[in-house]
């Protein structure tokens, strides 16, 4: 097809369906791990080590043993997946997922020239021969923005699954596909984290410091880009004397962060358009230089999901009287919720009691960034794959 590129495989891809959690998906992805966590270069991105060590055999056996239907499922045929542009190795875990779910994948890679996305297709492609069955299931490629191609593939396709911004999502969604296929979309979302001040004044330097390692990993390792990346910081009890603490720490800790000259003009812009625009910024704290950018609230704003963003190190914070207090400001746009100090089972029995639209996971701070089988509150193999029902 002109003006694709394809990084691996071609135009022709088997749409026959493999059954859930088959042999050949868990030996090849197994494999793909092995090469993964062997490779040096790999080692100093910590995404491409954290899809490594997901693949290895014994976490895949043990998702396998897990699905308790596995013996009646199949995959649907085709899926066709639009990667993130701005998180390197989605398009990696999309591509698993699928294959998982016994799917034949055409992968559209992220068009930045990210060196995980390289590294990664190279293991794939050095490995796929001692895989026939999931060779002819595979193809990867690029091509700039055309939704005439989009909608070629999308045409073939029995299952999509869409990746991106609200325009990109409905631009993909807007192609014509066959009456049967499913979509799997993976909007904008938007990410918080709770802390328990009390917690944190107790915790002593070694919990700390894993606790401002797990933050920083939750946001500065994506820029706060990802979807679960948190922007929005709630303490839940505790003084300015806990929050000195923890953000000192985490200032400390972000001293590695590769800080480049547009995101510290992206922060000062950012501050200055608060300033203008949020009543309820009261003022703007800066730690380590420009590592560290501080909003404080004096209330939440029931819009915060759509304007109060972050990057590379840009908070907002404001005090949590009660769980019940983040209620109002959730809507579907919420994703993760990390936390330290506080009872996860609270904070799901608050999502539940009060039947919010957003808020689909719970996690530690650290986790955020842990994708796996269910995400954005979906089921992912389920859908990605079909029942064989009998009576």
């Amino acid at each position: 097809m002109n003006g694709v590129e394809y990084l691996i495989g071609g135009q022709k891809v088997e749409s026959v369906p493999l059954p859930v959690y088959s042999e050949e998906a868990i030996f090849f992805l197994s494999d793909l791990s092995h090469v993964l966590l062997h490779d040096p270069v790999c080692r100093a991105y910590p995404d491409v080590m954290s899809f490594a060590f997901w693949c290895r055999k014994g976490n895949l056996q043990r998702l396998q043993g897990d699905c308790t239907d596995k013996g009646s499922r199949l995959g649907r045929g085709l899926a066709f997946h639009v990667a993130p542009s701005n998180v390197p190795v989605n398009f990696a875990f999309s591509f698993a997922f699928s294959l998982l779910a016994g799917n034949g994948n055409i992968v559209r890679a992220p068009s930045k020239p990210f060196p995980q996305v390289e590294r990664i297709c190279n293991a794939i492609k050095e490995i796929l021969p001692h895989h026939p069955e999931v060779e002819k299931r595979t193809a990867f490629m690029r091509y700039p923005v055309n939704q005439e191609i989009t909608k070629a593939f999308c045409a073939e396709a029995d299952a999509r699954l869409i990746w991106g911004g609200d325009e990109t999502v409905q631009a993909v969604r807007g192609c014509p596909v066959k009456p049967k296929c499913v979509d799997i979309v993976f909007a904008d979302r938007y990410s918080l984290c709770v802390l328990d001040g009390n917690s944190i004044l107790q915790a002593d330097e070694k919990t700390l410091q894993k606790l401002a390692e797990g933050f920083y990993n939750d946001t500065y390792l994506m820029d706060q880009n990802a979807c679960s990346s948190p922007h929005l910081v709630l303490w839940t009890t505790g003084t300015e004397t806990a929050r000195e603490r923890f953000w000192e720490a985490v200032a400390e800790y972000a001293a590695r962060y590769d800080l480049q000259g547009m995101t510290v003009v992206d922060k000062f812009t950012q501050m200055c358009q608060d300033a203008v625009d949020c009543p309820e910024v009261q003022k703007v704290l800066r730690q380590g230089g420009n590592l560290l950018y501080r909003a404080e609230l004096s209330s939440l704003p029931e819009n915060i999901g759509a304007g109060l963003r972050g990057r590379g190190g840009y908070f907002y914070e404001a005090d949590l009287n009660t769980l019940e207090g983040l209620c109002p400001i959730v809507n579907e746009k919420y994703q993760t919720l990390t936390y330290f100090g506080v009872e996860a089972e609270k904070l799901q029995e608050m999502v539940m009691k009060n039947c919010l639209r957003g808020i689909d996971r719970i996690v530690p701070v650290g986790k955020a960034m842990d994708i796996g089988i269910v995400w954005d509150g979906y089921d992912i193999i389920g859908i990605l794959s079909r029942i064989i029902q009998t009576a």
